[in-house]
């Protein structure tokens, strides 16, 4: 057979092939979990972390990309073991099978919190952590029952705490260990007898921090069932903020510390006591106010007794006896005749004075009429030396020639009386303004 010839065979490229076998193994392969022990570890200026995972028959490169290395709640080193949550890829420019690491957790907390996870889901679909399940805390204990290490940071604390806000508080530490296998049973125990004895208002489960392994005694479901159990209120104060445990969600309460515990369970005995000086004040002033409106009564009281006595009684009687008899005279015939007629002798005079300034005003008046018509009157012009002609016999007056010729009989109104005329109907009359009579 002959070899094909160059333009039948297919030729790749080193990129291309390792492209291709990168993309093969990514889309084979999803995210896989694996487990190993970190070596060659290097985290450069970038952020970006490199290592490899072994085992004793092979390794692995692994890259950790910087937004994801920020996540991380421990520092890795090499000797540490991992679990490891990570993408199947190749690096290209070098042509090597490498792991690109998505999460990264130590090994043995890994399968610690599997385990936490598992058990917090088992023991919330039984509704062992529901809130309608949690007790209310007193908010004034008189004796808290604290189960915790005897010789631990935790207690201290809590003492030093509750000594500062509230001293009058009786705090029973009930030892117990609280890490190692033998811790879940004597704090079980510890919670079975205080529920049992009733002696404790509330009780306290308090640790200081530590790792995921050292709070795991926290994480047992017989500690969690005998909480939910106790017939007392439980608050859970184990390790840091950041810590949570499986007995924190089965508490009636979680805080965040043992310390923040302690302030949680007492109040201020500081603030109690200036509420206690603010209400003394408070009842003071209302003690005082109300005694003086008991001693105004009194005196309101003793005024309206006075004013009842007979002596007092029979004191206004005769002054209101008085009174009516002053009354009585005042409406007796005699004194309102008196009266009308002085009113009427009033009103006369008022009356006579009052005409005597009308006739007085219409004199006035008249006088004024009197010298206005008379300034216009006619006789007052006759006065001085005029005259009116008339017609006789139709009395008009005659104020042009023209109409005098025609008049049969003259007269002229003179100032002391009246003066026949005869007219000539012959004889010429000059039409002038200053002609006389014939």
């Amino acid at each position: 057979m002959s070899e094909p010839s160059n333009n039948e065979r297919e030729i790749f490229s080193p990129s291309q092939l390792v492209r291709l076998a990168r993309d093969l193994l990514e889309d084979t392969f999803p995210l896989i979990w694996i487990e190993g022990e970190i070596s060659n570890f290097s985290r450069p200026a970038s952020g970006h972390l490199y290592f490899s995972l072994k085992d004793a028959q092979a390794q692995i490169r692994c890259a950790m990309f910087r937004n994801r290395s920020m996540l991380l709640r421990f520092k890795p080193a090499d000797g540490t073991r991992v679990l490891a949550r990570a993408r199947v890829s190749l690096y290209e420019a070098r042509g090597e099978f490498q792991l690109i690491v998505e999460h990264l957790e130590e090994a043995g907390e890994g399968a610690l919190l599997r385990a936490f996870e598992q058990l917090k889901a088992k023991l919330a679909a039984e509704g062992l952590f529901d809130a309608a399940k949690k007790r209310p805390l007193p908010s004034l204990p008189r004796r808290i029952g604290a189960i915790t290490s005897a010789t631990g940071a935790a207690i201290r604390d809590v003492l030093s705490v509750l000594a500062r806000r509230f001293p009058l508080v009786e705090v029973e530490v009930i030892p117990v260990p609280v890490q190692g296998k033998e811790a879940p049973p004597a704090i079980i125990a510890a919670l079975n007898a205080a529920s049992q004895a009733r002696r404790h208002d509330v009780l306290l489960l308090a640790r200081g921090g530590g790792s995921l392994e050292d709070l795991w005694a926290f994480n047992d479901e017989g500690v969690a069932r005998a909480i939910r159990a106790s017939a007392i209120p439980v608050v859970s104060a184990i390790g840091h903020e950041v810590d949570f445990t499986i007995a924190d969600f089965a508490a009636d309460l979680r805080a965040p510390t043992p310390s923040a515990a302690a302030e949680i369970l007492v109040p201020d005995g500081a603030a109690i006591l200036r509420d206690l000086r603010r209400d003394e004040t408070r009842l003071q002033t209302l003690v005082l106010r109300r005694l003086q409106n008991a001693a105004q009564r009194l005196d309101h009281a003793w005024t309206r007794l006075r004013t009842q006595h007979p002596r007092a009684r029979l004191q206004r009687g005769g002054e209101r006896l008085a009174h009516l008899r002053a009354r009585l005279q005042a409406q007796h015939p005699l004194i309102r005749l008196a009266r009308r007629d002085e009113q009427l002798a009033a009103l006369k005079q008022r009356l006579h004075a009052a005409i005597d300034r009308r006739l007085d005003r219409r004199r006035h008046e008249l006088a004024e009429l009197a010298r206005t018509l008379n300034a216009v009157s006619p006789l007052a012009t006759l006065q001085r030396g005029y005259a009116i002609l008339l017609d006789r016999d139709s009395g008009e007056v005659l104020r042009t020639v023209e109409r005098a010729r025609h008049a049969t009989r003259l007269v002229a109104r003179l100032a002391d009386g009246e003066l026949a005329l005869r007219h000539e109907p012959g004889r010429r009359v000059r039409n002038t303004p200053q002609s006389g009579h014939d």
